[in-house]
């Protein structure tokens, strides 16, 4: 038999709710529905306590949250215990007896008990529509590749205790590209290699200019047979030439009958070329669109950085970014990153790796949380890729180490190398120490300031002189150099 305990005041009856909201059954117990509210209660720890298991149990459970069957689920029940909340409060106010209440403590108890069931239900529905929203986002930028490509076998053949076949490095292909509905093609203006160590996280990033001449081809490929002393076209009407690195991707997209018909192959021989020319083997790219980049800049609120000098850009030299230190705004940052007026391709290949590194740093999970949806948006408009959507689930976790780990820079520019003659052997050994240095090595990188070509010098015969020259390496932090003079 129930007891008459119900609360005399309004404060007392709005206490409860709040009570209620948070531990389930709480009401109900005050007001003399024991066994209501002690099922409530038992059915509330017995859910926590299951998702209390099933996270110390599931293994790579950030991974798993990007599969298709997480995110329904966790999109059902967020809208499922909704509902649920909502009716709860609605049922706890009413077994309240608020009626018992003066006219006023009526009116006032039922409006905030109204208030509260609404804002108890909001974390649900944003929870829902978040969910939903990332669902859409990726199955829109990765798409599943066929049953018979070699990404799909190579996912098909891995053991879940080593999703990376046995791979101590993933790289991956990250280019700035410039195509818009007045540009006929892509023109990959920003080549970095991302390689990751997949047991540390350690990165190394390789840029690579976009002016690079005679670009060698895989020995084999219908590019080298094409180009067998290099890639070399004759001069544009203008001067210009459209035979550099990033006309490459262009280049084998314009011309499918290189490729047997086959059309689209500007990404896998840019990837194919780049991993020749560094001497690894590049598995998958992403193709950021410039101005998609700088929207999701706005997305996260703007970077905070250091402009050295001022920076115009334009045409006519109609723009300018200021020198100071301050937060910029996705076009000026975008600006910063891409000028080329009364500079050149590698002070803007510094600078954006100056951009790279400050989004990095300052895109913190409560920025991303707390501007999820602009920051999902962006992302869809600003990403093309050939990674493939179960990949996700290992990329994931994978690139949460690589925002604690060490990442260092390579840039292959003057004096490092000539662009207009580069040496690829020397290419090849400088990656190769770069990334050896960064699998060993858990304190930072050896760095110098400055490439210097003696960094990969022929060894000299003194004993002491190979020692000094072995020790050195071009890499460096990734914003090291960022904010101080030129």
């Amino acid at each position: 038999m129930r007891q008459a305990k119900e609360p005399a005041s309004a404060g007392a009856v709005l206490g409860w709710l709040v009570l209620a909201a948070l531990a389930p059954g709480a009401a109900h117990l005050r007001a003399g529905w024991r066994k209501t509210g002690l099922v409530l209660l038992s059915c509330y720890i017995a859910g926590l306590l299951a998702l209390l298991a099933l996270g110390l149990t599931t293994d790579n459970l950030i991974g798993s949250l990007t599969e298709n069957s997480w995110l329904t689920a966790i999109m059902v029940s967020a809208a499922v215990l909704g509902m649920a909340w909502f009716a709860l409060i609605v049922h706890s106010f009413v077994v309240l007896r608020p009626g018992r209440l003066p006219q006023s403590g009526q009116i006032l108890s039922g409006t905030l008990a109204g208030l509260l069931a609404v804002v108890m239900v909001l974390p649900f529905g944003w929870t829902a529509q978040a969910v939903w929203t990332s669902r859409q986002t990726l199955n829109d930028i990765f798409q599943e590749t066929p049953s018979d490509s070699p990404s799909s076998a190579a996912a098909a053949g891995e053991k879940p205790e080593d999703p990376w076949a046995g791979r101590q490095r993933v790289n991956i292909l990250l280019l700035g590209g410039d195509a818009d509905d007045n540009r006929i093609g892509v023109r990959t203006d920003s080549m970095n290699l991302a390689s990751v160590d997949v047991r540390t996280g350690n990165t190394v990033l390789f840029s690579l200019p976009r002016n690079l001449e005679n670009v060698r081809f895989r020995p084999g490929t219908p590019m080298a047979q094409q180009f067998p002393g290099g890639f070399r076209l004759p001069a544009d009407p203008g001067g210009g030439r459209s035979d550099l690195l990033n006309s490459v991707w262009e280049y084998a997209d314009a011309h499918p009958e290189l490729f047997g018909g086959r059309q689209h192959q500007g990404p896998k021989v840019l990837m194919d070329t780049i991993g020749y020319t560094l001497g690894v083997k590049v598995d998958w790219y992403a193709l950021v669109n410039m101005w998609g980049f700088a929207r999701l800049i706005d997305a996260i609120g703007g970077i905070r950085i250091t402009v050295e000098q001022d920076v115009v850009f334009g045409k006519y030299n109609e723009g300018l970014v200021k020198a100071g230190t301050r937060k910029l705004k996705g076009a000026d940052a975008m600006w910063y990153a891409r000028s080329r007026t009364y500079s050149d391709d590698y002070t803007r290949m510094r600078r954006q790796r100056c951009v790279l590194g400050a989004l990095l740093d300052q895109a913190d999970p409560a920025t991303v949380l707390a501007r999820f949806n602009r920051i999902a948006l962006a992302t869809k408009e600003l990403i093309r890729t050939d990674i493939p959507r179960s990949m996700l689930k290992n990329l994931v976790p994978l690139a949460l180490k690589v925002k604690n780990a060490k990442v260092t820079s390579v840039q292959f520019v003057p004096p490092l190398i000539s662009t207009g003659y580069p040496d690829w052997e020397k290419i090849r050994d400088i990656a190769g120490k770069a990334l050896r240095d960064s699998a060993h090595a858990d304190s930072p990188v050896a760095a110098s300031a400055d490439p210097s070509p003696s960094a990969s010098a022929s060894p000299s015969p003194k004993k002491s002189a190979v020692a000094k020259k072995s020790s050195q390496s071009p890499a460096k932090g990734l914003t090291e150099g960022c904010g101080g003079p030129l």
